[in-house]
């Protein structure tokens, strides 16, 4: 890909000025984390307000296992330590019945994000 870190900075000041990210839907949320980190673009200010958002969710029903899969490898990649965000995507996985709906790369994503975060 090519990053272009002006363009960068200017979404992430954006979506960091927004009162609120009730708008965006999950794989929204997990498409930033993700695009961050694969950009090495570090934002401090956005990840930090996308996982207390995501913390703040009375549900991560919404959430796809895509979803749960790039949020915490795009932290952990980014180097970003967010206790309360990796506590509440363990917590709603381990709360699931089965992982069937996961693929193999979710699931290994998953256990690499959790294993060096």
């Amino acid at each position: 890909g090519e990053s272009h870190p002006k363009l960068l900075g200017k979404v992430a000041d954006c979506v960091v000025a927004l009162n609120n990210l009730r708008s965006f839907k999950p794989q929204e949320l997990s498409n930033i984390a993700w695009a961050y980190s694969t950009a090495e673009e570090s934002h401090p200010k956005l990840f930090e307000k996308v996982a207390d958002h995501t913390v703040a969710l009375n549900s991560l029903r919404s959430f796809e296992p895509q979803d749960f899969s790039n949020i915490v490898w795009a932290y952990s990649t980014a180097g970003k330590q967010h206790h309360g965000l990796f506590k509440k995507v363990a917590d709603h996985i381990v709360a699931l019945n089965n992982l069937a709906s996961f693929k193999p790369q979710e699931l290994s994503n998953m256990a690499w994000a959790y294993a060096t975060a």
